[in-house]
C-alpha cells in the first residue's frame, strides 16, 4: 500500500486483481483497511484500487472544504492513477456521498456507481452530531469521539459479538488527521444533494444496511427516487458497515449489478 505521489502530495492506494476497474472509497469512521474482508472476492475479475482519502491511513492531509472538494480530489486521484473510464466506483458512508459528488462533477469520467449507505441530506437535528463530532476534535483529538463514532458505525449487537473488530476500527480511526476528520464532519453536516441528484446519468445502484440508523434505509431509498433509473436494495443484518457486517452480501449485490 505504497502512497503515490502528485501534486506535492501523497495518496495511500493498493490494486488487486486484473480487469475493469473498480474504484473503493471508504466512510468516515473507516480507511481502506475496511475493504479486506470483499477486495479479494471483487478483484476476482476486476482491478480493484482501494483509496485513503486525506489524511487517513498515509494519505497526507489536505484541507477539503466541502464534499464536492473530495470529490474533485478523487477526480484528481483516479487521472494520476489512470483509471479509465470503464472504472465502476463505490462508496460507503462519507465515501458514497464523496462518490455521488464525483458523479455530479465528474460522471463522464467513469462507468457505473454504486452508493451505500447515504442520503441527500441530513435532516436537521441528525446534523447536530457531525457539528459536535468536529468540535470535540478540535478541542480534544480524535480519542473524544472514537466511542461515539463507533456507536454510529456498528449496531449494539455486532459491536457486543464483535469485539476484535471493533477494537481494530477504533484504532484505525484514532490515527485519522483530526483536521481533516473535523472539516468532513463539517461538510455533511452542510450538504444537501436534492437539487442535483437528477444530473446523474451513471448506471446507479443504492445499498443500505437495513439496521442503519445513520443513514437509515428510508433516506436513503429517497435518495435513489432522486437519481434517474437507480436500482435500491438493502442489505438485511446489516447497519452503516456492511463490508464488516455482511460482507458476502455486499459482494453479491455488487456482482449483480456489475454484471
Amino acid at each position: 500500500m505504497a502512497p503515490a505521489a502528485f501534486d506535492e502530495i501523497e495518496v495511500q492506494h493498493d490494486h488487486a486483481g486484473s480487469g475493469p476497474g473498480l474504484l473503493l472509497v471508504h466512510s468516515l469512521l473507516t480507511d481502506l483497511t475496511v475493504f479486506d474482508g470483499v477486495r479479494g472476492p471483487l478483484a476476482a475479475s476486476r482491478r480493484v484500487t482501494r483509496i485513503n482519502l486525506p489524511g487517513f491511513g498515509r494519505s497526507t492531509p489536505v484541507a477539503l472544504e466541502s464534499v464536492a472538494d473530495h470529490a474533485d480530489h478523487v477526480a484528481r486521484v483516479m487521472d494520476a492513477l489512470e483509471l479509465g473510464p470503464d472504472t465502476a466506483v463505490f462508496g460507503n458512508g462519507f465515501g458514497a456521498f464523496v462518490a455521488a459528488e464525483l458523479a455530479i462533477r465528474h460522471g463522464a469520467r467513469f462507468d457505473r456507481l454504486i452508493l451505500a449507505d447515504v442520503v441527500a441530506a441530513f435532516p436537521e437535528p441528525a446534523r447536530a452530531p457531525f457539528r459536535a463530532m468536529a468540535e470535540k476534535v478540535h478541542a480534544d483529538g480524535m480519542q473524544a469521539v472514537l466511542d461515539t463514532a463507533i456507536g454510529r458505525m456498528f449496531p449494539p449487537e455486532f459491536s457486543a459479538a464483535n469485539a476484535t473488530t471493533v477494537a481494530a476500527r477504533k484504532a484505525a480511526l484514532a490515527s485519522v488527521d483530526p483536521a481533516c476528520f473535523a472539516r468532513a464532519c463539517s461538510a455533511l453536516a452542510a450538504l444537501d444533494l436534492r437539487p442535483r441528484l437528477g444530473d446523474i446519468r451513471n448506471p446507479t445502484l443504492v445499498a443500505c444496511g437495513a439496521l442503519d440508523q445513520t443513514t437509515p434505509p428510508a433516506l436513503a431509498r429517497e435518495l435513489a427516487a432522486h437519481i434517474p433509473g437507480a436500482a435500491y436494495r438493502e442489505i438485511p443484518g446489516s447497519g452503516h458497515c456492511p463490508m464488516l457486517e455482511q460482507p458476502e452480501a455486499l459482494v453479491e449485490l455488487v456482482w449483480e449489478f456489475l454484471g
